[in-house]
């Protein structure tokens, strides 16, 4: 078994992030941005996308996308657990993990693609766009820290893969688009403080 994973990728952390909660260790095999190795023809031949992470079993089955890796060593390996207890809980995670994609993750992932010079000339960008993506990302942390207000944890009450997703948006968010948790949203700054400070969040 094998993970193909990302410096710094958002993903590919999410998942180290989850294993090292599980306290799983396999082999990684890691990529960077400026030598794209999971472009060349080797990886694409695993992955046609060339997109990370992926896992790569025994027996040669592949796994891509970070929350089906999940999954996979969630079925595997059931504590602690990461997707929720009951049916009911398995939903609320299910759904807060969605809501923190779609709101966070992913005006985090435009703001940089359209608005860092990094990716100029690597992929068509649309400044206007990572601006608009910029101001609802604000907004979002300001609905977040509303939700946060009687609850530990995002969803549920224990540490589950939504809050992997939402720490690893806000921690991109922090490093890539030098945008911080403003000071006066105060219930996602205990939340942030609280899931930083785990032994698994620089995984």
């Amino acid at each position: 078994m094998k993970l193909y994973s990302l410096k710094n990728g958002v993903n590919p952390r999410r998942v180290r992030i989850f294993l090292a909660e599980k306290r799983v260790s396999i082999p990684i095999e890691e990529f960077d941005m400026e030598t794209a190795g999971h472009k060349a023809p080797a990886f694409l031949a695993k992955n046609p996308l060339g997109t990370l992470p992926v896992l790569e079993l025994d027996d040669g089955t592949l796994i891509t996308e970070s929350v089906a890796i999940c999954r996979y060593f969630e079925e595997m390996i059931p504590e602690p657990p990461l997707f929720g207890r009951s049916t009911l809980e398995r939903a609320l995670v299910e759904m807060w993990n969605r809501r923190m994609e779609l709101e966070l993750l992913l005006p985090v992932i435009d703001v940089f693609v359209h608005t860092n010079p990094f990716w100029k000339g690597r992929r068509p960008q649309v400044p206007a766009w990572g601006e608009a993506r910029r101001a609802q990302l604000a907004d979002r942390m300001r609905w977040l820290d509303g939700e946060l207000k009687d609850r530990e944890f995002i969803g549920v009450d224990r540490y589950n893969i939504a809050d992997i997703t939402a720490q690893v948006a806000l921690l991109t968010a922090r490093g890539a688009l030098k945008l911080a948790i403003p000071e006066d949203h105060k219930n996602l700054s205990r939340w942030w403080a609280s899931v930083s400070s785990r032994p698994t969040a620089r995984a």
